[in-house]
């Protein structure tokens, strides 16, 4: 139109938008095979009947110091100030199976997160924390399986059933492959590993999310929300599929997947994504997967804002960025 800004009004996908909406929109919406009610089937609308009326989020802060016993400190400090689960950050050494005095790791120990060697650095660094009592992500991939069998070691000596355990590691190598860059092993070996995992896990600790399948990375590398979405699908189909293949049945183990999606500036576009990717998973466990319970069609996902949107001039405005950001999520 002549007397508007520009030619056309884009999205951050590069999706069109026109100028307004109306009902014409939807007409093609089923509202009940597309929507649904909250805690139902596609579970457009979430995956709780009473959404958080019921129970909050868990709130996690993402921290690692460079030794274990200051993030031990770290630790116990935030959850004396209301946080409800920790959120491990380990350095880069630690993510790529090397030992602090390999001389690979010269310069990189502690530096991202907390370096962990043995048994007696996860014990310093959960000391103090009850482990039946408090929910511990970890963001590790490559040596996602040796950091939870420590992490186990450290709740058998605090004499904690595994079954009591809940937590989950991000054990998702796919996108290592894809943005990151913190893989060891080639993909085929890498993805043994985590239908390994899926398969303990499921006989031993039943209230463990044995994988975050992430597209936040993928965003921050530069793709669309639209991409984003995409790629964590495309990865999570291959997970299920290769559980499948080395015998596991769909639904022993699909209930402790989980996902984590970035939180851009869009703030339409955002609640959109979460919403179409809660109705995308729905369907493609039910239907391409034959998952028959409720919790393995539910996608169930953590979101952080974006870094890759915050600017070093003008930081005050990261503020009202990182705002809108937490309301889409």
């Amino acid at each position: 139109m002549a007397d508007e800004r520009r030619e056309r009004f884009l999205t951050s996908s590069g999706i069109e938008l026109p100028n307004d909406f109306n009902p014409d929109n939807v007409s093609a919406l089923d509202p009940a095979a597309d929507l649904g009610s909250p805690g139902e089937f596609p579970y457009t609308r979430g995956v709780r009947r009473n959404m958080y009326r019921g129970r909050f989020w868990t709130m996690r802060q993402y921290a690692g110091f460079a030794t274990a016993r200051e993030s031990n400190e770290r630790y116990k400090y935030l959850l004396s100030q209301g946080t409800t689960g920790l959120s491990v950050a380990f350095d880069l050494p630690t993510q790529i199976g090397l030992d602090s005095d390999d001389p690979l790791a010269l310069g990189e120990v502690g530096k991202v997160g907390v370096a962990i060697d043995s048994i007696e650095d996860m014990l310093t660094l959960f000391d103090g924390i009850p482990l039946d009592r408090v929910s511990t992500s970890m963001t590790i991939n490559a040596t996602a399986s040796t950091l939870l069998c420590l992490y186990l070691a450290v709740a058998r000596r605090q004499g904690v059933g595994f079954h009591m355990v809940n937590g989950t590691i991000q054990n998702d190598i796919l996108k290592e492959y894809i943005a990151r860059g913190t893989y060891i092993y080639p993909p085929k070996p890498s993805l043994r590993l985590i239908t390994d995992t899926f398969a303990f896990c499921a006989a031993e600790v039943p209230n463990w999310n044995t994988i975050s399948i992430s597209g936040y990375h993928i965003r921050e590398a530069g793709s669309t929300a639209a991409q984003e979405l995409a790629f964590t699908l495309a990865d999570a189909i291959c997970y299920v599929q290769a559980a499948i293949d080395v015998g596991l049945a769909v639904d022993d183990f699909a209930p402790r997947l989980s996902f984590f999606f970035n939180a851009h500036n869009d703030l339409l576009e955002e609640v959109a994504k979460f919403r179409a990717a809660r109705r995308l998973w729905a369907r493609i466990m039910r239907d391409r997967f034959g998952a028959k319970a409720a919790k393995s069609q539910m996608l169930r996902f953590h979101t952080q804002t974006a870094g890759s949107t915050l600017t070093a001039q003008q930081p005050e405005v990261n503020v009202v960025r990182t705002t809108i950001q937490a309301l889409a999520a």
